[in-house]
């Protein structure tokens, strides 16, 4: 019996410990001053990013020659995967399989 309750007390501690270090990780990463603002969200419980799709999505439209078409497709995208790729065309393989993989319903690519 007063091994069980050992083992149970070990298993708190072990819980206690990693939900602890879980809130100091958070506590670090969030600084009054930051641009990017980071969110708690889902079941687990993870840090995620939180970013500005209508301000990247301006810019990467801004030279694009139907840009309200290029505006809405950047949205969707940028909502999606959580990233839009630096500069007005180009280098969408920064942003990873989400967005470089992502088509229309005519199996166009999706993201600008």
């Amino acid at each position: 019996m007063a091994m069980r309750v050992l083992l149970l007390v070990g298993v708190l501690l072990f819980c206690f410990t990693e939900v602890s270090s879980d809130f100091k990780i958070g506590e670090e990463l969030l600084h009054p001053g930051q641009e990017q603002q980071l969110l708690v969200k889902g079941a687990n419980r993870r840090l995620m990013q939180e970013i500005d799709c209508g301000g990247l999505c301006l810019q990467r439209c801004s030279v694009h020659s139907r840009p309200n078409v290029c505006h809405r497709a950047c949205g969707t995208c940028c909502v999606r995967c959580k990233c839009v790729p630096p500069g007005t065309s180009g280098n969408r393989e920064l942003c990873g399989k989400c967005y470089t993989e992502m088509t229309t319903h005519g199996n166009r690519t999706k993201c600008p």
